[in-house]
């Protein structure tokens, strides 16, 4: 059996004397689709902030590709492959969107101190800039400033910024959050187009994604496993109805 890209082994997290996740393991393996759901406060957030670096576990690890990252920075599992987007955008509003896939692509290939030139001195970056927002279906906007985009389309271009950095593994922090419901099929449609060598762990809410989306679903409460399944499984399993999902 191929080995995991991603292993998170019996993660805990206390503050204080709550418990926010509880002997957490889950694992990814390339092209997987891995939804985590759970009510509210139900560690989510808490656990990919651990994945990713932003609050460290009070004990368990994380594996990257086999290589321990328990005790590596954020920037440094970025570079070994791990990436991430917020449920709150953080783009630059006034800056051209293929501009800033640029950046994310010079900060890659460690020529951030270079990203005031310009992007035409580096026609192989600016091709690959093109590519992705291509791939996102966003390439007639590849010159406007986001603050011009769709809230949807901002989410793409979040994650091209992800996808930029060349990722092995890629956590979709609640992409859907904020996005009207007639934007949802064109961040689905980007969602699937998606290299198959890359493994995504998403967090979200809106089951009609995860359904459509997900072909593993793990699901936290009280910050522990309560199962994990196929969707189909997921569905009809009864703790999962009977602690998230509801009975309809």
């Amino acid at each position: 059996m191929t080995l995991p890209l991603l292993q998170v082994e019996l993660l805990n997290k206390h503050y204080g004397g709550l418990h926010v996740t509880r002997d957490v393991s889950l694992q990814l393996h390339a092209g997987d689709r891995v939804a985590l759901i759970g009510p509210n406060g139900a560690g989510k957030t808490t656990l990919v902030h651990q994945i990713s670096g932003v609050v460290p576990p009070g004990s368990g690890r994380i594996l990257l590709a086999g290589k321990d990252i328990t005790a590596r920075s954020q920037a440094e599992r970025v570079k070994q492959g791990l990436a991430r987007t917020f449920q709150i955008t953080t783009l630059a509003p006034t800056l051209p969107v293929q501009h800033q896939v640029a950046m994310a692509l010079f900060e890659r290939e460690q020529l951030a101190s270079r990203c005031w030139r310009s992007l035409d001195d580096y026609p192989t970056l600016a091709a690959e800039a093109c590519s992705l927002l291509a791939t996102l279906g966003l390439q007639e906007q590849a010159a406007w400033p986001t603050e011009q985009l769709a809230y949807g389309e901002q989410r793409l271009v979040e994650i091209a910024l992800a996808l930029a950095l060349r990722p092995r593994v890629l956590l979709l922090d609640e992409p859907m959050a904020g996005v009207p419901q007639s934007e949802g099929p064109k961040l689905l449609a980007a969602l699937d187009s998606l290299p198959d060598t890359l493994a995504v762990l998403i967090i979200e809410h809106d089951m009609d994604l995860v359904f459509r989306y997900a072909r593993r679903i793990v699901v936290l409460a009280e910050g522990a496993v309560l199962a994990e399944d196929s969707p189909d499984q997921i569905r009809a399993h009864p703790l999962v109805r009977a602690a998230y999902l509801g009975h309809e």
